[in-house]
């Protein structure tokens, strides 16, 4: 999503300006239009902040919840459904919410390519599923979490329905 930069004091027009104090010196006002104006220093910072806030990425903790809802971001962005609940409830009965959990002991264990991550995933689904724009690993969480999001979503309509191993 694309923010634009709010107009600065510097970039309105001036018949604006004019207009802003005028009306406001009328109503008696005219020391709160002194508070609109920015200073020099003000207005010089401005472009900045608003810079800064329209391109800076929402951070997220790097812990299950924090994973969960880039994750969550990421789904609304593609189109995939899914809730926090969904999620996590899945995520703690696959994983116990450890990305680094490996299942060596099922089928796929025993042919080689062992479910991994937080929703447990093998090698072939990840990449079958994987989301553009998260990690190629499969057990970086947020890859992890979408990837199987994506599955789950194209097989059973949403990870809201997975309610057993998938």
């Amino acid at each position: 999503m694309t923010f634009s930069a709010p107009i600065t004091a510097a970039a309105r027009p001036t018949r604006f300006k004019r207009a802003t104090v005028t009306v406001l010196a009328a109503a008696g006002l005219a020391g709160a239009a002194l508070t609109f104006a920015p200073s020099p220093a003000q207005a010089a910072e401005a472009p900045k902040a608003a810079h800064t806030l329209s391109t800076k990425k929402a951070d997220y903790a790097n812990n299950l919840d924090g994973w969960i809802k880039e994750a969550l971001s990421i789904m609304k962005e593609k189109g995939i459904p899914g809730s926090y609940q969904g999620l996590h409830r899945n995520i703690m009965r696959e994983s116990s919410g450890n990305p680094n959990a490996v299942n060596n002991w099922d089928i796929n264990a025993i042919n080689g390519i062992p479910s991994k991550g937080l929703l447990q995933v093998i090698q072939p689904t990840f990449d079958a599923y994987h989301v553009s724009g998260t990690a190629k690993s499969l057990t970086d969480p947020v890859a992890n979490i979408t990837a199987a999001a994506n599955y789950a979503a194209d097989r059973y309509g949403s990870i809201d329905n997975v309610n057993s191993a998938y």
